[in-house]
């Protein structure tokens, strides 16, 4: 199916432009007039993949974040893709509470909330490439 709109953002991995990315998606989002609820499950989703692809993707440097989000008559499509280190293992970093970083005191619960906030998850991954995470979400206000 073709989009009814698409957009990409391009930013710096800094965790200042965790809280910008979430917005933006979820303005983007608010075309198709979904709920409240709706649009806090996408904002907490994508929140959570931009975050892993700061502190896992690029850990200490800076690198590229882009976002791209596609608008469906009654669902939403984000992709998060940095070009940091990627995951070795996609089975074991989907697992509730596994952390590559328990010195950082991360709960390890990343993709456990992308998982519930959203309908479909899909990682992409190649190490020393980079990471995509793919996001679909229906809102079910909408589907007639």
């Amino acid at each position: 199916m073709k989009p009814i709109n698409e957009m990409t953002l391009i930013f710096p991995s800094k965790s200042s432009n965790e809280s910008f990315a979430r917005i933006v998606a979820a303005a983007f989002a608010s075309q198709l007039d979904p709920t409240v609820e709706e649009l806090a499950d996408v904002k907490t989703a994508v929140s959570e993949a931009v975050t892993n692809a700061i502190i896992h993707g690029y850990e200490n440097e800076t690198g590229e974040i882009r976002m791209n989000c596609k608008l469906y008559p009654d669902s939403i499509e984000i992709a998060i893709t940095d070009e940091g280190k990627g995951i070795e293992n996609v089975d074991l970093a989907r697992q509730p509470l596994y952390t590559s970083k328990p010195e950082m005191e991360r709960s390890g619960m990343g993709f456990t909330v992308m998982e519930t906030f959203m309908d479909k998850v899909e990682v992409i991954t190649e190490v020393g490439k980079g990471t995509t995470v793919v996001m679909f979400k229906t809102f079910k206000s909408l589907m007639k």
